[in-house]
């Protein structure tokens, strides 16, 4: 019993030190990885985004708000022409 007493200590020191090991790995890795992410910023910058005026924007969605009668009937009758196909 005493033998079975110390491989139970000594499997729990030797998964002990392995938890750490991984944890002080991992959390170098962050580091590093944060570090070059940081170098790389300033040499790489993010692109700024353009954006449009609000009177672009507002004569668009006029544009698109009004649908054409020839292609609401384009769709309705392919519509029906797969319905009935299909049937």
């Amino acid at each position: 019993m005493e033998h079975l007493n110390e491989l139970f200590i000594e499997a729990g020191t030797l998964m002990l030190a392995g938890m750490v090991f991984v944890f002080a790995f991992l959390g170098l890795l962050v580091v590093f990885i944060n570090a070059v992410l940081a170098k790389l910023a300033i040499k790489y910058p993010d692109a700024i985004p353009q954006t449009k005026s609000s009177r672009a924007t507002k004569a668009s969605n006029k544009s698109t708000d009004n649908v054409s009668p020839n292609v609401v009937a384009a769709i309705s009758s392919a519509v029906s022409k797969y319905r009935s196909q299909h049937n």
